[in-house]
C-alpha cells in the first residue's frame, strides 16, 4: 500500500489484505483480490481459505508475517504486491456535501436548538457526539435537523451528510453516503461490513454533520455511526430508541402562539385578521403539529368552512381535510397510487395507477405536493409521508373496491415489467438470459438502457414485491429476468438482493426443475457472491446446476457449474474452481452443431479456458495457465473483443510478473492498455500501470 513504512509488518499486511477484499466493487478489485488469493496460496505452501470476517483476515495476516520474516524472496514478493494496492475512498475528490432544502418559515424550537449547539460544541473526551431528536409525525424533527443543520453550516467545514433511513437496507444507506462523499459507484464496496468501515475511514479526519432521518431501531443505525472526533450526528426518530446512547431531545407539539405565528408567516396577518373566527378551530384540530398548520394554512383563505374538531392524529386529520378539497381526478390519483409503498413516484407510474396520459398525470401530482398529501424529492419525484399513505391507502379500499385497486397496482407493475423487459433486451441483446417476451419500450443504445434499469431498480424491487403478493409467477420471473443486465454491467446487488430472493422463492414453488428456476438461482448465486455472501452463493449456484440439468439446458447447466467456480476463484480455492471450469467445459460438448447455444459455444469455451488459465495461475502452475489464457486471447483477439482482450492479457501478464518475467509481461500490458483505452474503464487501466511499474522494478 502507498506510503508504508514497513510493506510486511502485521499491521501493514492486515491493512492491504482489508484493502484488497474492500475493493472488490470493480473489476480491477477483483483481479487484486485473486492476486492476493494465489500470493498467499504461494507464501504458505498450502491452500488457504479466503477470510470472510475481521477475525479470519487478522489469522491469513499472521500467517504471512510468519512465513515472510524468514524468506526475503517471499516477503519481496508481498512487498512488490503491496505497493499496488490502493484503499477505496483514498482518492475520492473534495466534494462538500450538503443537506437537503430548509422550509422558508421556522418557528419556535428554541430548547431543542439550544439543546443541539451545546452537543455539538461540547468536549469531545472519547464520546462520539450524537443527539436523538423523536417525536411523532409530522411534529418537525426532519425540519428540525435540518433547519439547524443549515445554521452551522461554519461549523462544518467537510459538508453535512444526509441519509433517509425509510424502507432502506443499512447497505444501501451505507452505498448512499459513500457516494454524498464524492466516491464512485467503482469504489464503494459491495458488501455491508466492508462499507461501514470504509465509511468510518472516510469520516475519521472530517468535520462534518450526519443527519440520519426517519430511523427505526438503534440496530438500524449502528453501522451508520462513527466514532470521529469532528462527526456530530444527528438521530431523527418518531421513538426514543431504545440501545442508542445519545442525547435525546423530545420534539413536541408546537405551542398555541407559536402555531399561530407559524400560520402568520405562511399566510400573511391579514389572512389571519380576516380568519379570527375559524382560527381556534384550526389551531384545535391541527394540535400543534407543523405538517398539519403548513396543510391547513390555504384553507384560512378559502371560503370553506374549517373541519370541526381536533383529531387524535392531526397528519392523518390534515390528509383528510386536504382530501376532501382536491378535484375527483386528483382525489383518484391521490388513492390509487398510494396501494404501494412505491420508493419514487413519476408521472409514468402514477398515470398507470389512475389510467390517466403522463401530462395528466404530472399536473395532478403537483395538486397534491402543492396541498402537501405528497412530497417532491431531490430526483424530481414524489413520495407519500407514511401516515397519509395509510389514509389514502384506506380511502381508496372503501372508496374504489377491491377490483379497481387490484386493476390500479396491477398497471403499475405492468408498466415496470415494460420498462425492465425492454431495457434488458437493449443492454444485453446477446444474451439468452434476457427474457425474450415482447415489450412496447425501446431504447437508444445499451448505455441508456442499463442507466434506466438503474434509476428504477428500487421500483423495479417493489413492482417484484407487488407481483409476487399477487400471486402473478410470470411477472415476478420476468421482472427478476430482466434484472441481469444491471447486475452484470452496474452492480446495485444491495438493492436488487430481495427481489432476486422472490425470484428464486417463485422459482422453486411453481417452476421447480425448470430452465426459469436455473436462470433465477443462478442469478441469485451471482448477486451473493458479488456481495460476499459466499456461504449462501454456493447452494444458490448449485442449485442453478440441478435445475439446468434436470430441464436438459446444456448451456444453462455449463454456466451454472461455471458460476460455482467464480465463487470458488473468490474463495481462493483454486484446486475446486479449475475441477468445476472443466467440468463446465465437458458440459458443452453435449451441444450438437444444431442445438440451442450451438452459435455460442466458442466463445463460451473461450470464457472458459481465461478462467482454467486464472484457476491455475493461484495454483501456481504457471505453464499450463499460459498455455491457457493464450488459447482464449486468441478467440478474443480474433473476435475483436477489446474488453475481453485486455482481461486475459492481464491475466498473462500477472502470471508472468509472478513467474519473475518483467520483459515478457510489459508488451502484454501495453497491449491491454491500448485495447482499454477505447473503454470506460479507468481502475482496470490504473491496475494495469501499477503492473508496469512492476515490470520497471522486477520481483
Amino acid at each position: 500500500m502507498h506510503g508504508m513504512v514497513d510493506p510486511v509488518s502485521l499491521g501493514a499486511i492486515g491493512a492491504v489484505l482489508g484493502a484488497v477484499g474492500s475493493g472488490m466493487a470493480n473489476e480491477a478489485g477483483k483481479w487484486a483480490w485473486e492476486s492476493a488469493g494465489g500470493l498467499v496460496r504461494r507464501i504458505a505452501g498450502r491452500e488457504v481459505a479466503a477470510p470472510t470476517t475481521p477475525g479470519q483476515l487478522d489469522d491469513v495476516a499472521r500467517l504471512v508475517h510468519e512465513r515472510v520474516q524468514g524468506d526475503p524472496q517471499l516477503a519481496h514478493a508481498w512487498a512488490q504486491f503491496a505497493r499496488g494496492v490502493r484503499a477505496p475512498g483514498t482518492g475520492s475528490g473534495p466534494d462538500r456535501p450538503c443537506l437537503p432544502t430548509a422550509p422558508h418559515f421556522f418557528t419556535d424550537r428554541q430548547k431543542a436548538l439550544k439543546l443541539l449547539d451545546k452537543e455539538a460544541t461540547r468536549a469531545f473526551a472519547g464520546r462520539p457526539r450524537l443527539a436523538l431528536l423523536h417525536g411523532p409525525e409530522g411534529i418537525g424533527t426532519s425540519t428540525l435537523a435540518i433547519h439547524w443543520g443549515w445554521r452551522q453550516t461554519a461549523r462544518f467545514p467537510d459538508g453535512q451528510l444526509y441519509a433517509d433511513l425509510r424502507t432502506r437496507a443499512p447497505e444501501a444507506v451505507l452505498g448512499a453516503l459513500l457516494r454524498g462523499l464524492g466516491l464512485p459507484d467503482e469504489e464503494v464496496p459491495p458488501a455491508a461490513a466492508d462499507r461501514a468501515e470504509l465509511l468510518r475511514r472516510c469520516l475519521a479526519d472530517r468535520r462534518l454533520l450526519l443527519v440520519l432521518d426517519h430511523a427505526r431501531s438503534a440496530a438500524q443505525l449502528r453501522p451508520l455511526l462513527t466514532s470521529a472526533p469532528g462527526v456530530f450526528t444527528i438521530v431523527v426518530a418518531r421513538q426514543p430508541l431504545t440501545g442508542l446512547d445519545a442525547l435525546r431531545i423530545p420534539v413536541g407539539p408546537l405551542a398555541r402562539r407559536d402555531a399561530v405565528r407559524l400560520l402568520t408567516d405562511l399566510v400573511g396577518k391579514p389572512a389571519i385578521s380576516a380568519a379570527r373566527a375559524t382560527l381556534p378551530t384550526v389551531l384545535d384540530r391541527c394540535a400543534g403539529s407543523p405538517y398539519a398548520l403548513r396543510a391547513a394554512a390555504p384553507r384560512l383563505t378559502a371560503d370553506t368552512e374549517p373541519p370541526p374538531g381536533p383529531q387524535d392524529d392531526p397528519v392523518r386529520g390534515a390528509a383528510e381535510d386536504s382530501y376532501r378539497l382536491l378535484t375527483p381526478a386528483a382525489a383518484r390519483l391521490y388513492r390509487l397510487a398510494a396501494l404501494r409503498d412505491w420508493p419514487a413516484l413519476d408521472p409514468a407510474a402514477a398515470a398507470r395507477a389512475a389510467d390517466l396520459d403522463e401530462a395528466e398525470a404530472a399536473r395532478l401530482l403537483d395538486e397534491l405536493a402543492d396541498a402537501l398529501l405528497i412530497e417532491r424529492t431531490d430526483t424530481g419525484r414524489y413520495r407519500y409521508r407514511p401516515a397519509v399513505r395509510a389514509h389514502a391507502e384506506h380511502t381508496a379500499a372503501a372508496l374504489d373496491g377491491v377490483a379497481a385497486c387490484s386493476a390500479a397496482v396491477t398497471r403499475v407493475v405492468a408498466g415496470y415489467r415494460d420498462l425492465a423487459v425492454g431495457a434488458a433486451r437493449a443492454a444485453l441483446p446477446e444474451s439468452w438470459r434476457v427474457p425474450s417476451a415482447d415489450s412496447p419500450v425501446s431504447f437508444p443504445d445499451r448505455g441508456a438502457a442499463v442507466a434506466a434499469l438503474a434509476a428504477e431498480a428500487p421500483g423495479l424491487v417493489e413492482a417484484v414485491h407487488a407481483a409476487e403478493d399477487f400471486q402473478d409467477r410470470d411477472t415476478v420471473v420476468l421482472l427478476c429476468q430482466a434484472l441481469w443486465p444491471l447486475q452484470l454491467k452496474a452492480g446495485h446487488h444491495d438493492v436488487l438482493l430481495p427481489a432476486l430472493r422472490a425470484g428464486a422463492r417463485t422459482a422453486d414453488e411453481h417452476f421447480p426443475g425448470t430452465r426459469t428456476a436455473g436462470a433465477l438461482h443462478a442469478q441469485l448465486a451471482h448477486t451473493l457472491t458479488e456481495l460476499r455472501r459466499w456461504d449462501e452463493a454456493e447452494p444458490e449456484a448449485l442449485a442453478a446446476a440441478r435445475a439446468e440439468q434436470t430441464a436438459g439446458h446444456v448451456r444453462g447447466h455449463a454456466s451454472a457449474v461455471e458460476f460455482l467456480g467464480l465463487l470458488r476463484l473468490r474463495q481462493w480455492r483454486f484446486e475446486e474452481a479449475y475441477a468445476c471450469f472443466e467440468e463446465a467445459y465437458d458440459i458443452l460438448d453435449g451441444i450438437g452443431p444444431a442445438d440451442e447455444g450451438a452459435a455460442d459455444l466458442p466463445r463460451a469455451r473461450a470464457l472458459l479456458e481465461r478462467h482454467r488459465g486464472r484457476a491455475l495461475r493461484g495454483l501456481g502452475r504457471r505453464e499450463e495457465a499460459v498455455l491457457r489464457l493464450e488459447r482464449a486471447l486468441r478467440f478474443f483477439r480474433d473476435s475483436g473483443e477489446a474488453y475481453n482482450t485486455a482481461r486475459t492479457l492481464t491475466d498473462l501478464a500477472e502470471t508472468h510478473l509472478d513467474g519473475a518475467e518483467p520483459d515478457t509481461a510489459r508488451p502484454l500490458i501495453d497491449e491491454a492498455l491500448a485495447a482499454l483505452g477505447r473503454e470506460n474503464a479507468e481502475y482496470q487501466v490504473a491496475w494495469l500501470r501499477l503492473l508496469r511499474e512492476r515490470c520497471v522494478t522486477p520481483e
